[in-house]
């Protein structure tokens, strides 16, 4: 994810080998700044000012707790959301109960890294189209390209974000319509195909624009199934499609 509206993580972590994981394993989430403990991180995340945090729990000095306290203390950072990872004894104890504002997600130790990435990108999708949304050229509209975000995420962001609103697709010549409301996905229409159909054709785009019109809507109804089925269906399409090709 690049550009000016490139969401900037920052990754707290004291174990160097663990926090040079975390940093490779994130960079297709946004632009990662990383800190080796809470006091180097209080002091990054007044200067770089970042969109997301992922921080571990158990840190020496200030731990996760203090860290988040302090910025929550401070106007300019004390809607930075964050993601924390942590035992599942520190979570259910000393977090959960605690520590919930603006709180996306809880990691349990031990995690794959491509777990976190994979939770951590549809938080920083989601944050990726709201700064689109605040440097928008026409106010309800968000414009972007699929480089930067591709369909399914586009997908999973409308639905964390329980959004209704049209999303236009281009990709070359073709044109792709999909309306959404409150995140579910209710009708698409690419040229002459309509419905299910259309959205398993435009979700193998990764090149081209989308533009989210939050007042766009369909009279019609012609998808039968939730957006993540859609989105299930539409991967083990993909699969089916990619393996006949490499037998073939």
């Amino acid at each position: 994810m690049a550009g000016k509206s490139a969401v900037k993580i920052l990754v707290v972590e004291d174990n160097p080998a663990v926090l040079e994981l975390l940093r490779k394993g994130l960079k297709d989430c946004g632009e990662v700044v990383t800190a080796t403990d809470g006091a180097d991180a209080l002091l990054k995340a007044i200067e770089e000012k970042p969109d997301l945090i992922v921080s571990d729990f158990q840190m020496p000095g200030l731990n996760g707790r203090q860290f988040y306290e302090k910025l929550r203390a401070r106007d300019d950072l004390k809607k930075t959301p964050f993601i924390f990872l942590a035992s599942k004894g520190d979570i259910e104890e000393k977090l959960r109960q605690f520590v919930t504002d603006g709180v996306e997600d809880y990691i349990a130790k031990p995690f794959f890294v491509r777990e976190l990435a994979a939770r951590t990108k549809k938080v920083s999708d989601r944050l990726h189209l709201e700064k689109l949304q605040t440097t928008a050229r026409r106010p309800g509209v968000i414009e972007g390209r699929l480089e930067e975000m591709n369909v399914i995420d586009l997908f999973q962001s409308l639905e964390m974000g329980q959004k209704s609103c049209s999303l236009t697709l281009m990709h070359g010549k073709e044109k792709c319509q999909i309306f959404t409301e409150n995140g579910q996905v209710y009708d698409a229409v690419l040229g002459n195909v309509v419905g299910d159909e259309a959205v398993y054709k435009a979700v193998d785009w990764h090149e081209g624009t989308f533009e989210i019109d939050f007042s766009g809507k369909s009279a019609q109804r012609r998808t039968t199934r939730s957006t993540q089925g859609l989105l299930m269906e539409a991967l083990r399409l993909l699969d089916e499609s990619h393996r006949d090709q490499v037998e073939g």
